[in-house]
């Protein structure tokens, strides 16, 4: 775990986050009641929901990174991090990568992409069965797609204000969110380093019915190293 030098600086999670702001947080692009979208609709299979669902997420937040992807390189992003916290990718061997955030998020998109592509994982032909492990497989797709929204608010939110797309990634994270809460997809640990935020942009947007993941906004940057699979 990094510890800070005592060079008289301040860490870096005590600097002001620009996207807790309130003139930002009330952004959206909608006012829908999310936690309506996100309920499974009666007579609609679930993993036909998760999957559904997932793969539009997956679509989006690749678009949302497209627009700022071009300031996301091996030299602004060393590492993939979130606030306090750094993100190691993991290979099918299980050796572990530090890799730049941009070669993370490339990781991350060619991964999801394969799996979502794939009509043994994700089948779209009538009858065809989900595999045994497909919630285990999606709930590693939303962890990761986690950590590009969380790294896009922390390292990229003055591109995405200069864009004039917060609004939209204030919608798609509160979306996701109240998503993966409903179905308890992500650990509420994994996302502890962005409390702060969920608890601005959910509050509003009946997200209290679940409970999980609202943790104190004091804890973000709690661990230094989340390990991958």
């Amino acid at each position: 775990k990094s510890k800070g030098k005592p060079n008289g600086k301040k860490p870096a999670p005590e600097e002001k986050k620009l996207y807790l702001e309130p003139e930002y947080t009330k952004s959206r692009i909608t006012d829908f009641e999310f936690k309506e979208l996100v309920m499974l609709p009666r007579e609609i299979d679930l993993n036909e929901w998760l999957a559904s669902n997932t793969t539009t997420f997956f679509h989006h937040i690749n678009l949302q990174y497209s627009t700022i992807s071009e300031f996301c390189t091996g030299e602004s992003c060393q590492t993939m991090a979130v606030c306090n916290t750094q993100y190691y990718w993991y290979d099918e061997r299980g050796k572990k990568i530090k890799c730049t955030a941009p070669q993370y998020v490339d990781f991350v998109m060619s991964s999801v992409q394969k799996l979502v592509t794939d009509e043994d994982v994700f089948p779209t032909k009538y009858g065809k069965e989900f595999p045994n492990s497909f919630e285990s497989l999606v709930k590693k797709i939303c962890k990761y797609l986690f950590h590009v929204l969380a790294h896009i608010y922390s390292s990229h939110f003055k591109e995405t204000l200069a864009l004039e797309l917060h609004g939209h990634l204030n919608t798609l994270y509160t979306h996701f969110i109240l998503f993966i809460r409903e179905f308890n997809l992500v650990d509420p640990k994994e996302t502890t380093v962005m409390d702060d935020l969920t608890e601005v942009l959910c509050s509003s947007s009946g997200s209290s019915s679940n409970g999980s993941g609202n943790g104190s906004s004091n804890s973000a940057g709690a661990q230094n190293h989340v390990k991958e699979r």
